[in-house]
């Protein structure tokens, strides 16, 4: 464990000196500042279809004294595709809102992220069976969804790697005539989302 809390902190030195950092011990508690290249996919459960995220960004800062972590995620809006009653064609995209910055820890001994993300869904197009389905402006879900993450086996700090959790979607509001049916069909519990981090840059 020595040694690999020693390794981590020796990418903060050389992280600290690409940012222009002293890398004196007084330094060592600064904080270092990543962005991470990122591609996923989240299921929906309610509905067993997949959501392809990306690609889009993770900025990430990191207290190396304490592993405290803030980040902030930015995604393109997600298209997702599946069929309602087994037959029907629906197609919906979705924007992913950070409702408040993402919060976590990296543990210094063994590198292993975790982190809660508040996301927001707005749903901005709706179609059925090849028609539009109107949904207005505002049709979004009632309060973020909290997101858990996890890095998972592999895992590097500057190679970056997986990362996955499981949320629940909460309903829909303000989706004109459509809310129902919407709501029949995308918010519940048992959704995971998946990310694929590529390699930190840093500064």
């Amino acid at each position: 464990m020595r040694v690999r809390k020693a390794s981590v902190l020796l990418v903060a030195a050389m992280a600290a000196s690409a940012v222009g950092v002293s890398a004196s011990p007084a330094a060592a508690a600064a904080d270092i500042n990543a962005t991470y290249p990122i591609n996923g996919v989240s299921h929906i459960n309610s509905n067993d279809s997949d959501l392809p995220l990306g690609p889009g960004s993770l900025k990430a800062t990191v207290n190396l004294d304490s592993g405290a972590l803030t980040a902030s995620v930015s995604l393109p809006p997600a298209i997702g595709n599946f069929k309602e009653l087994g037959i029907i064609p629906v197609s919906a995209t979705v924007e992913f809102i950070e409702a408040e910055p993402t919060t976590g820890s990296l543990n210094l001994n063994t590198g292993a992220m975790q982190s809660t993300s508040h996301i927001t869904l707005r749903l901005t197009r709706l179609t059925i069976a090849g028609l539009p389905a109107l949904v207005g402006s505002r049709c979004q879900t009632v309060r973020p969804a909290e997101i858990p993450l996890a890095s998972q086996s592999g895992f590097s700090v500057l190679r970056g790697g997986v990362v996955s959790g499981t949320y629940t979607i909460p309903p829909f509001e303000h989706c004109l005539l459509n809310t129902g049916l919407i709501n029949l069909t995308i918010p519940g519990p048992g959704n995971t989302l998946t990310l694929t981090l590529g390699p930190a840059v840093l500064g």
